[in-house]
């Protein structure tokens, strides 16, 4: 199974926060922490990953806080991937071994893997964003 790290899923919503906002100014790490409880020490952490990878820039300042460096239509969700794990983790290696029941499971998985990473380099932050709308339509009651 693809997994999705507490570091990549902790990154995304962070990242949505700021989609939200885009265009309007920037948010605290405060803010955004007590949105999904993550715990903020943490979350520095990972917004300045994101920063040095230019997926969001920071300022100081009482009006100051995190916003996105680019507009979330450019920013592709492998690309955030990548940040956040590193390409060795992101895109793990081939398995190889002297057997062909090993080598018949690395060529499957290296298959599934390079899916998976074709899905990722196809979708944008906007697109999650649009996706996040899409679900918490589906969740309104009306009376």
């Amino acid at each position: 199974m693809v997994e999705l790290s507490s570091k990549v899923r902790y990154g995304l919503l962070a990242l949505l926060e700021l989609v939200r906002i885009y265009q309007r100014g920037f948010l605290q790490i405060e803010q955004i922490a007590a949105t999904h409880q993550i715990p903020e020490r943490y979350l520095a952490q990972l917004l300045m990953t994101l920063r040095r990878c230019g997926i969001v820039r920071s300022q100081r300042g009482a009006k100051g806080g995190y916003a996105l460096a680019r507009d979330p239509r450019q920013i592709v969700l492998w690309e955030i991937l990548i940040c956040l794990e590193g390409k060795q983790k992101a895109a793990e290696e081939e398995v190889t071994s002297a057997t062909p029941e090993n080598y018949a499971i690395g060529q499957v998985w290296q298959e599934t893997q390079q899916a998976a990473i074709a899905i990722l380099q196809g979708y944008t932050l906007q697109d999650l964003s649009e996706k996040r709308d899409e679900g918490q339509a589906g969740n309104m009651y009306y009376i």
